[in-house]
């Protein structure tokens, strides 16, 4: 992703509907784990996942590929680094928790970061892994966001089961409003990130968080999550 458009998301991602629900998929699943140690947010952007992982007791560092993002994490106070998800400078098996959010799509040899995370991981330790998917739903916003491609859902669990992972969990997200972005991408010019006017992003909401709560985790969305670990 650019420079430009990282900068973007951290400026808007505390109100956005999309970031936030993320945000309350990701606090719901750091509950379900021992107890905390070391973690690492690949891709972190701003921060504001690592924050999340923070709040949960996590020592938590956030790495990111561009130098300027990176900077934005270190003034809101998060211990951030500039690396390559494809060669992580950290020793191995001392996490137990990796995070990378929208990250392996990015990446043409997305192998190497999931080897890479296996590699930095504890034995025992969790992973958890958010991509865009469905190739149906590619667009100029993908082109314009630097993806390299989008996941099947046999796609994700293959890359990560021949880095060495065992895969515990896989589901959609982003079911209830695929046919709204389905429409909106076919139209797409250009990157969709931006700024929601607030009425509309309350209903968006609204309807992401019902999700939670209707049986729809197997169906068709717009984006894939992973839960994996470390044999």
């Amino acid at each position: 992703m650019k420079p430009a458009e990282l900068q973007l998301l951290t400026s808007i991602e505390d109100r956005h509907w999309w970031y936030k629900e993320r945000r309350a998929i990701l606090a719901r699943e750091l509950r379900k784990l021992p107890a905390a140690g070391q973690a690492l947010d690949i891709g972190a952007a701003g921060g504001g996942n690592t924050r999340v992982i923070q709040a949960h007791g996590w020592r938590a560092v956030a790495l990111e590929y561009s130098d300027s993002v990176a900077d934005i994490a270190k003034a809101r106070g998060i211990s951030a680094i500039r690396a390559d998800a494809r060669d992580l400078p950290l020793k191995s098996g001392t996490c137990g928790l990796v995070t990378a959010f929208d990250i392996l799509e990015h990446i043409e040899e997305d192998y190497l970061a999931t080897a890479e995370i296996f590699r930095v991981l504890k034995p025992g330790g969790t992973t958890l892994i958010a991509v865009p998917c469905d190739m149906a739903l590619w667009s100029a916003h993908d082109v314009e966001v630097g993806h390299v491609r989008r996941y099947t859902r046999p796609d994700l669990i293959n890359v990560v089961q021949k880095a060495g992972l065992t895969v515990d969990a896989v589901w959609s997200w982003n079911v209830l409003l695929r046919p709204v972005v389905a429409l909106r991408r076919k139209k797409s010019t250009g990157s969709d990130l931006g700024e929601v006017q607030p009425l509309v992003n309350t209903a968006l909401t609204t309807i992401i968080r019902a999700e939670r709560y209707l049986p729809v985790k197997s169906l068709p969305g717009v984006s894939l999550f992973l839960r994996a670990r470390r044999p």
